[in-house]
């Protein structure tokens, strides 16, 4: 078995493993794991919680026993299942939460059977501290440029085309599973925050610092996950571009950005609802009403030039350059997006 000090998140690849193995309980890998790991847990969620209750209440001897059992059958079930088909050749590397007798246990059955075993030290934790020196205690040089603009400005959608142009971006709302606004939940759950900075730190760290960034401007949170504080920063001193277009056209837009919304009524009820405390009961029984009879147009521009549009004139800087869009197709964000390429790249 080979032990690895992880002295930054690309030394992860340079060990050149085979397969990554997370051995910890399927609830500690859902919550954050090294990007690629599969996970085979050598105790389950429940039966990690047998243990922990008989090492308390009764011997630290008791749980090792019954906890090496438990290893043993849940081993055995990986090496006849999920890893039956590894050649003689294979390397795996394999990590648990800290480097102890979860990853130890599996990885010295897989020395035995012949495999060339990769390990890290100190597990989990030390991936983890690697991603937080990235994230919050060593500064983002990245050159970073950011496109602001009002709801319905089809942001997300010019970063996109800048990504087809050639452009270097960071899509932090895909990252965090969420399109940012009161509106903007996803069907599936947001990954936990732990989960959101390894996605991030990966992005990032794929990114040539000596190269531009686009970046969609966004609040601190983007739904509930938040932007740690070394992007944060670059991101608050970064010089930005506003996108602007006629209400009607960022009606028409939003209409399709967020046609799983319309799809689904009742979630749009309980949004409009959410505004209750910024507007009167007239305003919200209105945009029920819209909601109610499907005139999407209508309450896409009333909901952005009443509800949006103020904030967002509070909350932002004026840009010292802005972007005028007519309509918000995709040819015209296309022919936008090889512009700011072909100027600022």
């Amino acid at each position: 078995m080979t032990p690895h000090t992880l002295t930054s998140l690309p030394s992860i690849a340079a060990i050149g493993a085979d397969t990554i193995i997370d051995v910890r309980s399927p609830s500690e890998y859902a919550e954050d794991h090294i990007p690629g790991a599969i996970n085979l847990p050598v105790l389950s969620d429940a039966e990690r919680a047998q243990i922990g209750t008989i090492y308390t209440r009764q011997s630290a001897f008791l749980a090792r026993k019954q906890g090496a059992a438990l290893v043993a059958q849940n081993v055995a079930r990986h090496l006849q299942g999920p890893l039956a088909h590894m050649q003689g050749d294979w390397q795996p590397l394999v990590y648990c939460w800290r480097g102890g007798q979860r990853s130890g246990a599996f990885a010295t059955i897989l020395d035995q059977v012949g495999w060339r075993v990769h390990l890290i030290e100190g597990g989990y934790r030390s991936y983890r501290r690697q991603v937080v020196a990235a994230l919050y205690d060593t500064p983002v040089t990245h050159r970073i440029r950011l496109i602001e603009g009002g709801t319905g400005t089809a942001k997300t959608a010019l970063l996109h085309h800048l990504r087809d142009a050639g452009a270097q971006i960071v899509d932090l709302e895909a990252l965090a599973e969420h399109r940012g606004s009161l509106f903007g939940a996803l069907d599936t759950p947001q990954p936990s925050q732990k989960m959101f900075e390894t996605r991030l730190a990966l992005a990032l760290g794929a990114l040539d610092p000596t190269r531009l960034t686009w970046i969609e401007s966004e609040s601190s949170k983007i739904g509930q996950r938040v932007i740690p504080p070394a992007l944060w920063a670059a991101m608050s001193t970064a010089p930005r571009i506003e996108v602007t277009a006629p209400l009607p056209a960022r009606a028409a837009f939003l209409g399709g950005a967020y046609a799983d919304l319309i799809e689904d009524t009742e979630a749009l009820q309980r949004n409009i609802d959410r505004l209750r405390p910024y507007h009167s009961a007239a305003t919200i029984a209105r945009w029920h009403d819209l909601a109610a009879t499907a005139d999407w147009k209508t309450l896409a521009s009333e909901l952005t030039a009443d509800h949006y549009d103020p904030r967002y004139a509070k909350s932002q800087r004026r840009a010292p350059e802005q972007i005028a869009l007519e309509d918000l197709d995709p040819q015209t964000l296309a022919r936008t997006a090889k512009a700011l390429v072909a100027r600022f790249n």
